[in-house]
């Protein structure tokens, strides 16, 4: 099989590498110590580039990017330990305005006018897509929401909150703007620096519902499951590559400690555990999407074969850097810290499994 990219492949990744390469470690920490946790300009800068587009069919006025594409870019995001949250701000918001056929609202997330994300997730509910806490009612002038979600992210800079909500029983998708009436943000910031939220709604009225079910969001979750994967992958190379310059540079009773068997057979390990993460990506990508529970059996069986093995090659990066490897002085600390949130969006390693054996 030809693994070779296409040109229009090899834009995109370069695009992301000349994009992400002015951000060290410090312009990073800056960023995500931001009150918002990114900046608006950047995104727009971004969105201006296309990677948001990329995700978008071709009739919804997007690229019509495959899963490949998505993934190789996600996978250069990752290797260049970028602090843009183009999964979950643009990919997912992008898929689920797209399927759900609102289309004046995707043309503004396209542009990059506005920033989007996903409420879904409850106490209690651990990985579940089904909402019970938050509730939605039909009146006469549409629908009103009430209820609470937790680990909203991007909570502080999104302008749309797309919340999931049981209405009659149903999982259903609504839009709600922040400035919505009954919509409290309380924020707090998660492992990788960013800022996420418990968001509450109080009668809090939906501008508009979209098209889609619980099939269709499972479908979504897939495809973002692969996505995390793919910039896991990436991580898992930029940890590997920041790892063997620092063994090779650091000394230990006057030689290199890269010159040490022990630390030679651990790291052989981790690119093993690279490569084979990697094969297992391409693998899920690859899988025809016609049969959906195939195609969503390789994505939860990938994100779990991944996440196990970045998590592995994140751990062992940290302990050859010694105690300064989990600050955020180095690039170490922040890419394992987004591999311990990548890891567990949208299901855990367990969780993903699980349903992975079920699915068997």
């Amino acid at each position: 099989m030809n693994f070779d990219l296409s040109e229009e492949q090899e834009m995109f990744v370069s695009s992301v590498e000349r994009f992400a390469a002015p951000v060290d470690v410090e312009a990073r920490r800056r960023l995500r110590l931001s009150p918002t946790g990114y900046d608006r300009a950047r995104w727009q800068q971004l969105a201006e580039m296309g990677l948001i587009a990329l995700a978008a069919g071709e009739d919804a006025g997007g690229m019509g990017g495959s899963a490949v594409d998505l993934a190789l870019v996600a996978d250069a995001i990752g290797k260049a330990n970028a602090p843009d949250p183009w999964l979950e701000h643009g990919v997912l918001p992008v898929l689920l305005l797209e399927r759900g056929q609102a289309g004046e609202t995707l043309d503004s997330v396209l542009a990059g006018e506005t920033i989007a994300t996903l409420a879904w997730t409850e106490r209690g509910q651990r990985y579940s897509l089904k909402p019970k806490a938050m509730k939605a009612e039909s009146t006469a002038e549409g629908f009103v929401l009430t209820g609470e979600k937790t680990m909203v992210m991007g909570a502080l800079i999104a302008d749309l909150f797309i919340v999931t909500a049981d209405l009659g029983g149903e999982t259903a998708c609504f839009l709600v703007p922040k400035d919505a009436p009954g919509l409290e943000v309380r924020a707090y910031r998660l492992a990788d620096g960013s800022i996420a939220g418990e968001v509450k709604l109080t009668r809090t009225p939906a501008s508009a519902k979209l098209a889609l079910d619980a099939a269709a969001l499972d479908a979504i979750a897939a495809e973002i499951r692969l996505l995390a994967a793919a910039e896991m992958v990436g991580l898992g190379q930029r940890l590997l590559d920041e790892t063997l310059a620092y063994v090779k540079e650091r000394e230990q009773f006057g030689v290199a400690i890269g010159s040490f068997q022990a630390l030679q057979h651990r790291l052989v390990d981790c690119y093993a555990r690279e490569e084979q993460a990697r094969s297992m990506l391409y693998r899920a990508a690859l899988t025809d999407r016609d049969d959906a529970a195939k195609w969503q059996r390789a994505a939860a069986g990938a994100k779990a074969f991944i996440g196990e093995n970045v998590d592995a090659i994140a751990r062992e990066a940290v302990q050859m850097h010694g105690g300064m490897g989990i600050t955020d002085e180095l690039a170490v600390g922040h890419a394992l810290k987004r591999v311990l949130l990548l890891a567990r969006l949208f299901g855990d390693v367990d969780t993903v499994l699980a349903e992975y054996a079920l699915a068997a």
